[in-house]
């Protein structure tokens, strides 16, 4: 008999949990998100300087020598290498790679071009504060 109780207990809590549980993702789903009042141009501006850091550095290490982590010269040589070794599967994986990351270098490129525009806008702006 103690046994059934326990089970049962054990059977409550988790019933308990899992609606607990459901409660507050019923509750999220309710209510939608708020419209933007603005188009962001302050904090963009504010946070220009950095994204443009960012930008940098990342071109920086996909242009890379062989010997920079990240780099796509390093990752043509592991391309190269899978090819050689014969591991037919690893080549193909490191080749889908090797495409996208490619791809990054000119998408990075035109963002770095127009955050130069935003640069220009902002400071032509006050950064944005008389929007």
């Amino acid at each position: 008999m103690p046994y059934i109780h326990r089970t049962a207990a054990v059977a409550v809590a988790t019933a308990a949990a899992l609606l607990g549980l459901a409660g507050p993702a019923a509750a999220d789903s309710g209510s939608p998100a708020p419209v933007p009042s603005t188009d962001g141009a302050k904090a963009l501006c504010h946070r220009a300087t950095k994204i443009d850091r960012r930008i940098d550095r990342a071109l920086t290490r996909l242009n890379g020598p062989v010997t920079t982590r990240g780099s796509i010269a390093r990752l043509q040589q592991r391309v190269d290498n899978a090819k050689t070794a014969g591991h037919t599967e690893i080549e193909t994986y490191l080749k889908d790679r090797l495409t996208f990351r490619k791809s990054l270098v000119p998408t990075l490129q035109q963002r770095q071009k127009d955050l130069a525009e935003v640069q220009d806008w902002c400071e032509a702006n006050d950064n944005g504060a008389t929007t």
